[in-house]
């Protein structure tokens, strides 16, 4: 019995003028779709990257030919450095290390009271509320990170500085022998410690809205197995939730963290720096200044190699702030989704 071929190929959809059909059904002009889709999303992916590369070395190479002058010159011989908010530093360095540690050390103390208020608010709003009530302080707390700085400096003004009063009082009386409560109290508040206590609330938003969000995101079989077997509300939250936000967490405080390593107006308006190194939380007058605090009170008044010093102080909070975010992807890449995966030695194929 013969088989005739022509009529064969043309049922079944294949002949001489027709290609065969792909894998999957796809036609060759589907194909082409997604390709171009594929190319032009890479291209645009690529150079959104590639810009951001190159606006971070622009800013950077800005700073450095900007601070160069000031860093190379001799303070004690010129005499644009010998005055203003320059005068009586020896050199570049000697100027700028006060000013850095001034920055630091306010952003810890804003990060030790407000990091654990933060995270703590996210895992009631996330896990112990009420969906209605979770709803209204969720919104809440998105709004604070609408509220300009030059409002929350004015609010430490009028309130929070009358408010720690007694408390700094209290501090200096009966801890005034640990270093950091010393020293003659502060009679209008204008402590680095009223500043802080402004910072912590500024940093609130950023890491209660990442984190709230990095909580809900916890597999829920998880969390039920957990009650299944006997947990506590508590116990579910340390066994469940804390291990797999942990890295969410970790990004979160440090992003709070650039936070207030870049605030300006509210220390500026708050706190009674000087240009010194002080851990002193309750005087007045011997509080170190932040590096962008005193950019904004100086830059208007400064000459042009003044100028030049202010940028290379704001080059070295560049610098702070990119290894604060260098920490943070380093942190995350070791705690984060994958890392034991990554750090499992490959198994060897016979």
């Amino acid at each position: 019995m013969s088989v005739d071929t022509a009529s064969t190929g043309s049922s079944s959809g294949v002949g001489p003028g027709r290609p065969a059909p792909r894998e999957g059904g796809r036609s060759p002009r589907a194909g082409r779709v997604s390709s171009t889709g594929d190319r032009i999303f890479l291209g645009l992916s690529s150079g959104s990257a590639i810009l951001i590369m190159a606006i971070l070395a622009g800013v950077a190479i800005f700073l450095i030919i900007k601070a160069l002058p000031a860093i190379t010159a001799n303070w004690q011989t010129n005499s644009a450095l010998s005055e203003g908010p320059t005068a009586g530093f020896p050199n570049f360095w000697a100027y700028v290390a006060p000013l850095l540690w001034g920055t630091i050390w306010s952003a810890v103390i804003a990060l030790i009271l407000g990091a654990p208020v933060a995270v703590g608010i996210a895992l009631f709003i996330s896990h112990y509320a009420p969906r209605r009530l979770a709803g209204a302080l969720g919104y809440l707390v998105d709004l604070l990170a609408a509220v300009p700085s030059i409002v929350f400096g004015l609010w430490g003004i009028i309130v929070i500085r009358p408010f720690l009063l007694p408390l700094e009082r209290f501090l200096n009386e009966y801890l005034g022998w640990i270093p950091l409560f010393s020293g003659e109290v502060s009679t209008t508040g204008s402590t680095i410690l009223a500043g802080g206590v402004v910072l912590a609330v500024m940093m609130l938003p950023i890491i209660t809205a990442i984190t709230r969000e990095i909580f809900l995101q916890t597999p829920r079989l998880h969390e039920e197995a957990a009650l299944a077997l006997g947990a506590t509300r508590w116990e579910m939250v340390r066994l469940s939730v804390f291990p797999y936000a942990r890295s969410g967490m970790v990004s979160a405080i440090l992003l709070g963290l650039g936070r207030a390593l870049g605030e300006t107006m509210a220390i500026a308006l708050i706190i009674s720096p000087s240009i010194l190194f002080s851990a002193a939380l309750v005087t007045e007058g011997r509080n170190s200044q932040t590096i962008a605090a005193n950019i904004a009170l100086n830059f208007p008044i400064a000459t042009d190699l003044q100028r030049s010093a202010l940028i290379g102080t704001g080059l070295m909070l560049f610098v702070v702030s990119f290894g604060v975010n260098f920490l943070a992807r380093a942190i995350v890449a070791r705690t984060g989704p994958g890392a034991a995966r990554r750090q499992r030695p490959a198994k060897r194929t016979a």
